[in-house]
């Protein structure tokens, strides 16, 4: 059986319910700092053989076959680097990296080793997503001529219990565009094609970036051209309301989801218009909440239960399913490039950039070095602002109060 390690016990207790569930893995080591979330694990988990570690170096020395990367979004990289060095494939959570330079890297170790690199962007196995990528596939919705992808998510009820009032957190300091492959992964992986340039917006910050202490816009927005003229917009961050939302226009039809506030199933839930061929108009609506045959084993796992399908696929492929849905790291850059250049052209006055290629050496050694990011401790002499109008003074006692209520919400959890 495929034994594995998962990184982050926070995140990563959902992977480690779906191996225990499944019976199609083995959870056989665990990598966590927090006392807490061991002793809640242990708690949760009690008649189980798993091995605690409180180092990563120790953790991966561990008998693997797979790591689960469910630490902080902001390093990734170096902790997938190490493990496919030391022969362990990987499922990496969101993001993949955070610098150009760290991606050169990724990108020739998992070359290198040969091992499976996975990027668990759970949004692209969304009911609605997921459709869409059978009947584009299919040839339903013809050519991709443009379409919509939205995650919109207000944290700032919850701001306390990811951030845990520390100022130097990456959630109050990465740039607007930065947290992008929710809204632009599933029209990456619906589609197969690859960006090619890309205009960036940033909304200002605001009161709510204020009470949160996060010193960028409030929303990115990235208007991508990929590789076959067709148009994507994607929005993203933390307005008021929150919102899921995918369309794809063909040249046969259009899909899409459900609005949230809808209430009629959200993201679980598509639309569709469909014509036969192009030029004989059908005007043919229909609407269903698309399955299949893994979906009434993965509603009980999270995010309308497209976690399941991204560890499904990953043991999969560990097995020697050369079938399985797994988003490899070319397709993971197509994903996130886009939200990194958009910040780069904010910067730039709003001026398109061009999207490299990192499948081809040539255009990776452009970037070799590039360290630009919002995180002195990565950036170097390369550092960029957090907003494009300059950082925000953020004053102590805001990080004192969600600090307070961090402090306030553990204990209570903990009683």
């Amino acid at each position: 059986m495929v034994k594995i390690g998962v990184f982050g016990g926070r995140r990563g207790d959902c992977m480690i319910e779906w191996c225990k569930k499944t019976g199609l893995a083995e959870i056989v080591a665990v990598c966590e700092r927090d006392g807490d979330v061991v002793d809640a694990l242990k708690k949760k988990y009690p008649d189980s053989n798993i091995a605690y570690y409180a180092d990563f170096d120790g953790f991966i020395e561990h008998a693997l076959d797979g790591v689960v990367l469910a630490n902080y979004a902001v390093e990734h990289a170096p902790y997938a680097i190490k493990a496919l060095e030391k022969g362990r494939h990987v499922l990496s959570e969101v993001l993949p990296f955070c610098t150009l330079e760290q991606g050169v890297r990724l990108i020739e170790t998992v070359e290198k080793t040969g091992c499976i690199y996975a990027y668990a962007e759970n949004y692209c196995f969304m009911p609605a997503p997921r459709e869409m990528r059978k009947l584009y596939r299919a040839g339903k919705l013809g050519e991709f001529e443009y379409g919509e992808g939205e995650y919109v998510h207000n944290c700032e009820p919850i701001w306390p219990d990811i951030t845990y009032g520390d100022p130097g957190h990456w959630r109050n300091h990465w740039y607007s565009t930065f947290y992008c492959t929710h809204s632009i992964g599933p029209l990456i992986h619906i589609t197969g094609l690859r960006p090619v340039s890309v205009v960036g917006f940033e909304l200002p910050f605001n009161d709510r970036c204020a009470r949160m202490g996060m010193i960028s816009g409030s929303c990115g927005i990235e208007v991508i051209t990929l590789e076959n003229g067709a148009v994507i917009e994607s929005r993203h961050g933390n307005l008021a309301k929150n919102s899921i939302f995918y369309s794809v226009y063909g040249s046969k039809g259009r899909a899409e989801s459900s609005r949230e506030d809808a209430e009629n199933g959200g993201v679980e839930r598509i639309y569709t218009n469909l014509d036969e061929q192009e030029g004989k108009f059908l005007q043919d609506p229909k609407t269903y909440l698309p399955t299949d045959e893994f979906s009434e084993k993965a509603k009980a796992a999270g995010h309308g239960g497209s976690d399941y399908y991204v560890m499904y696929n990953f043991v999969a492929a560990i097995s020697g399913d050369e079938s399985a849905e797994n988003i490899g790291i070319y397709e993971a850059c197509d994903m996130f490039l886009p939200g990194m250049f958009a910040y780069f052209s904010v910067l730039d006055g709003g001026k398109p950039q061009r999207i490299p290629d990192l499948r081809i050496k040539s255009e990776r050694d452009k970037y070799r070095n590039d360290t630009r990011c919002t995180d002195p401790k990565l950036a170097g002499g390369m550092l960029i602002p957090s907003y494009s109008k300059g950082n925000i003074d953020i004053p102590e006692e805001i990080y004192d109060s969600i600090r307070a209520k961090y402090e306030k919400n553990r204990r209570e959890k903990n009683k």
